[in-house]
């Protein structure tokens, strides 16, 4: 009879920072590159994941609960976070399934924790509770100028015809998202086992590349395979 698949032999990958910096579109490639190498993977995003944490995710996005403070939504983040591993992340990885998730827990320090000054011991205590022993393996930070970020935003969405509104974080002023590059930039220094950071000011082709290389590299189940 086939045992089950151990947790070790699924991985926890997340993708960090600032707005603009292309991990969403970097999240699906490596997706379909750890597919290519018949990688059992879904891919999720924080604050969301589940019914439930989508739901607190449009909530919090939406600028309803920016009246409460940070810490508040700090609490908010936790519990989206807490039913999406309880919900999809720990089953997966039970399973043997690759989790590659846009954005995590260090969004919470950098946004709600750094940024927006809540305690660092709450924003332990919460993590503490919400990650149920599931911290990723492997956190992927993409790093690139604010303005330039922005401009990327505003020619994609010429060139797809659309208006580049945003959510209430994009619209925060340059310097407030100065600090938070530079607080993702503090996060990986504080987690250099953990955390990797790659420059995102260069084509999304080879961004690709240097994430698969850096993915391959640190996983030896995918070493000696290079993405087609």
């Amino acid at each position: 009879m086939l045992e089950a698949p151990s947790r070790r032999s699924a991985r926890f990958i997340t993708f960090e920072g600032g707005e603009g910096v292309g991990k969403s579109t970097q999240v699906r490639r490596l997706l379909n590159n750890l597919g290519r190498q018949s990688i059992d993977a879904v891919r999720t995003r924080e604050p969301g994941g589940t019914p439930k944490a989508e739901a607190i995710r449009s909530f919090i996005l939406q600028g309803r609960s920016e009246a409460w403070g940070a810490g508040s939504e700090a609490v908010l983040f936790a519990a989206a976070r807490l039913d999406h591993v309880h919900e999809l992340i720990a089953p997966n990885l039970d399973n043997g399934v690759w989790v590659i998730s846009d954005r995590f827990c260090d969004s919470t320090r950098a946004y709600q924790g750094l940024t927006g000054g809540v305690d660092d011991r709450l924003i332990d205590a919460l993590e503490t509770l919400a990650l149920d022993g599931h911290t990723p393996d492997l956190t992927i930070i993409l790093d690139m100028d604010p303005e330039a970020a922005f401009r990327r935003v505003e020619q994609r969405a010429i060139e797809d015809g659309l208006q580049a509104t945003g959510d209430r974080f994009e619209k925060e002023e340059l310097d407030w998202h100065q600090r938070l590059r530079q607080n993702f930039l503090d996060i990986a220094r504080a987690n250099p086992d953990r955390c990797k950071v790659i420059s995102a000011e260069q084509s999304e082709e080879a961004l690709e590349a240097a994430i698969w290389s850096l993915v391959s590299d640190r996983f030896p189940e995918l070493q000696g395979r290079a993405a087609e």
